[in-house]
């Protein structure tokens, strides 16, 4: 039996102490699958008085993670401080510096410095996982350094965010609004007091330029993104995707076109037929389009103390057994840079939203902006008033119009609501949701 792993834990929120307490409940499982016993020696917390639910007794204690990365003993550097930047960039750099292998479960961290950080592990011999950055119990990131490494990838894509996915299905399921949505789940936990960084798409945004390198094998590039929140998705959208055969999600989508890799997060319409369709609550899906494969789909708990701790202790047991993978699946010196796909020529099909003034020649001003810009429609369907739009006194009250585009150009679409716009035959500023073709 080969010698004990110390392992150091820099963070012991939720996470944290799940990490700890998962170690020591399957110590003798985990021993017998990598032949080797972990031991935790060593944490880094802020508060030493804190309840965790776990005796800390035991540990060397370090008030500053930076120098338990500099100065504890240890084989393996567990970060679970969170941030892009400070303590937790500049403790696990200085543990890759010595060689000691680290594991982290942050989407920020690898989003913004991971290229530089794996070109430090791969100096140093040393490993970088991060398998919980990436959908928390969804082994992801294993599957495409590992599993996929025979397969071209043309697209991944996914719900990353079980934040959005939770407040637009019961948008849907319930009928109640964004606001009331979201209202409960900061009640419930699943967001946070600030949840901008989640329904703004950029929690998305950082996990898709992660699984963006990953797949084609570039440098990651997180400020590169096309970014739209679902801050704008109606009670209407939802109710029109229903009668339509789709269902609206917040996905990451990035694919390989012929000017470029394109990623992009924005809220999309997807056939209920479909698998990801069926992804609903806190749930996050990942899939991936590959040439010899096809396509998969992984299904499981995007956060969430004990999910994320087991992709963490799934991480320390590859070390243990001793693999070794290059941290984005290939050495680092052989990423490409990242070469962004002109968004504005996206190609696909949209749902657009008009508030049409009900009044005469309205209807084909529309129909000729969008022949003019050579769009061709799917369908028009013109939906009955809110009551209170109803009850107004004005003749010619807006009154909802859902068009349904056949493929086209994103510019194609810009361009043409641009043009509605400015012949004042609508009330508002259209809603446009692009329809992904999805298997």
């Amino acid at each position: 039996m080969a010698d004990a792993l110390k392992i150091g834990v820099a963070g012991l929120g939720t996470v944290g102490a799940s990490v700890v307490q998962l170690l020591e409940k399957h110590a003798g499982q985990i021993e017998r699958r990598t032949g080797r016993s972990l031991t935790v020696t060593a944490v880094s917390a802020r508060n030493r008085t804190r309840d965790r639910g776990i005796d800390t007794g035991g540990f060397t204690w370090f008030d500053d993670p930076v120098a338990m990365a500099n100065e504890a003993e240890l084989d393996i550097f567990v970060e679970l401080i969170g941030g892009e930047d400070g303590p937790a960039e500049q403790s696990v750099r200085a543990a890759l510096s010595r060689g000691v292998h680290v594991v982290t479960a942050n989407k920020a961290l690898i989003a913004k410095h991971g290229v530089d950080l794996a070109r430090v592990a791969e100096a140093n011999n040393a490993c970088l996982n991060y398998e919980a950055a990436v959908a928390g119990g969804i082994p992801i990131v294993k599957t495409m350094r590992e599993s996929l490494a025979g397969n071209e990838v043309s697209r991944v894509y996914g719900i990353l965010n079980g934040t959005c996915n939770y407040i637009l299905t019961r948008m849907e399921a319930e009928g109640i609004s964004f606001e009331d949505c979201l209202a409960d789940a900061q009640r419930l936990g699943y967001a946070e007091a600030d949840p901008t960084f989640d329904i703004e798409g950029n929690d998305t945004a950082h996990k898709l330029a992660i699984l963006t390198s990953l797949a084609f094998g570039t440098e990651i590039d997180a400020d590169s993104i096309f970014m739209e929140g679902i801050t704008s998705i109606t009670t209407a959208d939802i109710q029109a995707a229903d009668e339509l055969g789709f269902r609206i999600k917040l996905l990451g989508v990035a694919q390989r076109t012929d000017t470029g890799i394109e990623q992009r997060v924005h809220p999309t319409m997807v056939p209920k037929s479909s698998a990801i369709a069926r992804i609903d609550g806190v749930l996050n899906a990942v899939a991936v389009d590959g040439d010899y494969v096809g396509e998969i789909v992984l299904v499981g708990p995007g956060a969430g103390g004990n999910a994320t701790a087991s992709s963490v202790v799934a991480d320390i047991t590859d070390i243990a057994r001793g693999d070794e993978t290059p941290v984005l699946g290939m050495p680092a010196t052989d990423l490409v840079p990242y070469e962004r796909a002109r968004m504005r020529l996206h190609e696909g099909g949209y749902y657009i939203r008009l508030s049409v003034y009900d009044r005469p020649g309205a209807f084909g001003e529309i129909a000729r902006c969008m022949g003019d810009a050579g769009i061709s429609l799917e369908s028009i369907v013109q939906k009955r008033a809110a009551a209170e739009d109803r009850d107004r006194d004005s003749a010619d009250a807006p009154q909802p119009v859902i068009l349904i585009t056949y493929e086209t150009t994103e510019i194609a679409i810009k361009e043409a609501l641009d043009v509605v716009m400015s012949k004042g035959v609508v009330a508002e500023q259209p809603q446009m949701i692009r329809i992904e073709k999805l298997k």
